[in-house]
């Protein structure tokens, strides 16, 4: 007897199984048509060691796969299965194919019986194939650098995602774009170009969600947001290894990202239950005036390439703990981590349509973009990236009024007085400077150092580039400085080099690409420079250390508020009162007093003048997706 089978793949939630449904009764059986959550195949030349686990009805049994079928999808061309017809219902049905041509089962079989191993074997690759086609799933690295360097030889499949994310469901869109590696150029895989159309199928799924989010019991809303942390917490090396693999930036700093990327899940799942109101004394005896926080509404989340998962969970973890729901939109270069982030979201049980992702290229960013900050279902823009970016997006919501939070470009000032400790000094610079290859919106731009320990500065920060920096591929243990973004960013610290140095600049060490080529380039200490120079007045965006010699506090502090932006600012000192005087001084939103590093969790994070509006992170981070509703209760 000949038969043709159909079944799905469902979720046993407390053991995170896989199961195959086969429907014996209506004499078909197929490959799994919805991959919700995770999506596995077979490696080569294993067969399917199935064994039926429970009989579910008179006609259906279900069998467990095995963990041998998690492994990566094969990196050929995915040839649709002769015939393949999807089952899956809703927008994300292709319809028009037939099913493949079944295998037979063993001679004397009846309806009730399990499928040989042989038959099932045949039909899983050609279910994985469609399913791959269809979800755009991830294909593993061609053997080549990348594929060395990982260990793995692969990105983790288990939450590499090419879809957008809208309403709980990866979706396709009409076209793809590739994601590389900065580090080899190396393409990682494509992800789907959403474009317009799928930006405002993300709102109205945000929207959909809302009003049941917002009335969700703060103490539910933690739960699932704690639930998302640990989540991160126990796949943390997964996604450190995305972000090296998209990013660059060595392993270790991804790892440390991850952790500093969920505590901001970890802190607002706490900050959602101290959601408070007020009460206010009336002036009539009759009256009593009431204060409420509700959330706003849909969040449209921007982000940037630099901290691909930090700088999601920042805006997220406080628009969700405030009952808003959200779409992001990722950067182009780095796209993956916040699809990835969108697995576990699923898999922490956050409903669909709360956290929607629309990643999409270059060329889809300005449509999709403006969809964001135009549709009158969206309440709230939160955006980090270029002032430049964020004048444009302040255009289009002054259209409908929306609540805007900015967190743009930063020019940071390090002044060492010559009162400061040189050698704490040196070691905060090239923490400062070099974090991420210069490449923070927080790092140091300019370091102004005083006159009577400017030659001892330099000497010590320049033995300390050489000796402490390594330049390599971020998956190399020994490696703190990994590849720039992209070519254009290289080409940005050549051409502030080359102004400098035809003003007059010295180069002290590094100054030119790295001889591993590509988007690599030597840290860099420049002396001799003059407020003149190009890159004592632009961002530079890489390991380039331009120092400026000054000769009083009064001048220090004219030259580091001379800029149009402030988002952070640092000093060495250890005379008390000049540190007063400083830190209150400083046109910028965030000081580090002996300090080169001053992100953490509970600390307002923004900047002043062009570098933003409003606050992320800390208790007033939530404050930035919650509407005050003032309530008059009369006739008492």
């Amino acid at each position: 007897m000949k038969a043709r089978c159909r079944g799905s793949v469902r979720r046993n939630t407390p053991a995170r199984r896989q199961y195959v449904l086969i429907n014996l009764s209506r004499r078909r059986v197929s490959a799994p048509h919805s991959l919700h959550t995770r999506s596995w195949t077979l490696q080569p030349g294993l067969r399917a060691q199935l064994s039926p686990l429970r009989e579910v009805g008179s006609h259906r049994a279900a069998l467990r796969l095995p963990a041998v079928f998690r492994a990566p999808l094969t990196r050929e061309p995915c040839a649709a299965p002769p015939g393949f017809h999807s089952q899956r219902g809703g927008s994300g049905a292709r319809p028009g194919l037939a099913s493949p041509q079944p295998a037979p089962l063993r001679r004397g079989s009846s309806p009730g019986a399990v499928p040989s191993r042989a038959a099932m074997s045949s039909l899983l690759p050609l279910r994985a194939a469609a399913a791959r086609r269809r979800l755009l799933l991830q294909p593993p690295a061609a053997p080549g650098p990348a594929a060395a360097r990982s260990g793995s030889g692969a990105l983790p499949g288990g939450l590499v995602r090419r879809g957008g994310l809208v309403g709980g469901r990866w979706l396709e869109a009409p076209a793809a774009f590739a994601v590389r590696d900065p580090a080899s150029g190396q393409e990682l895989g494509p992800v789907a170009d959403c474009g317009a159309a799928e930006a405002r199928a993300a709102v109205r799924a945000a929207h959909g969600a809302g009003a049941a989010w917002g009335r969700l019991p703060a103490k539910e809303r933690s739960a699932l947001l704690r639930r998302w942390y640990e989540l991160m917490v126990e796949r943390r090396d997964d996604l450190a290894a995305i972000i090296t693999a998209e990013n660059g930036k060595p392993l270790k700093e991804a790892q440390g990202e991850i952790l500093y990327s969920a505590s901001f899940l970890e802190w607002f799942a706490e900050e959602a239950r101290r959601v408070y109101g007020d009460v206010i004394p009336a002036s009539a005896k009759d009256r009593r005036i009431l204060v409420l926080k509700q959330p706003v509404g849909v969040a449209a989340i921007i982000t940037p390439w630099n901290f691909p998962s930090a700088m999601i969970t920042r805006k997220v973890g406080a628009a969700l703990a405030a009952g808003c729901t959200v779409v992001v939109k990722p950067a182009e270069d780095t796209p993956l981590s916040a699809l990835a982030l969108g697995e576990l979201a699923n898999q922490a049980g956050i409903p669909a349509g709360v956290y929607n992702v629309v990643p999409c290229s270059r060329q889809q960013a300005p449509a999709v973009g403006e969809v964001l900050c135009t549709d009158p279902l969206v309440a709230k823009i939160s955006f980090t990236g270029s002032t430049e970016t964020g004048k444009i997006l302040l255009k289009h919501a002054a259209g409908t009024v929306k609540r805007v939070s900015m967190e743009l470009g930063g020019h940071a000032p390090f002044i060492v007085f010559d009162s400061a400790d040189v050698d704490r000094a040196v070691a905060g610079a090239l923490a400062s400077k070099f974090r991420n290859s210069g490449q923070t919106c927080v790092c140091t731009n300019r370091f102004l150092v005083q006159k009577g320990i400017h030659d001892k500065f330099v000497e010590k920060f320049a033995k300390a580039i050489r000796s402490e920096l390594r330049v390599g591929n971020g998956f190399d243990a020994n490696t703190t400085q990994g590849p720039l973004i992209n070519e254009k960013a290289v080409e940005k610290v050549e051409r502030h080099i080359n102004d400098a140095v035809s003003q007059g600049a010295s180069i002290v060490t590094g100054g030119k690409r790295h001889s591993l080529g590509k988007n690599f380039f030597e840290p860099t200490l420049l002396s001799n420079v003059t407020t003149k120079m190009l890159c004592t007045q632009e961002e530079t965006f890489g390991p380039l250390a331009p120092v400026i010699k000054f000769e009083t506090e009064e001048e220090a502090i004219a030259i580091a508020n001379a800029a149009s932006v402030g988002l952070a600012g640092y000093f060495y000192s250890q005379d008390p009162a000049q540190i007063w005087r400083v830190a209150e001084q400083l046109e910028v939103g965030m000081v580090g007093v002996n300090e080169g590093i001053v992100s953490s969790v509970e600390s307002p994070f923004g900047g002043v003048k062009q570098s933003g509006l409003g606050r992320e992170g800390s208790k007033y981070g939530i404050d930035e997706y919650l509407e005050i509703k003032y309530v008059c209760f009369g006739g008492l």
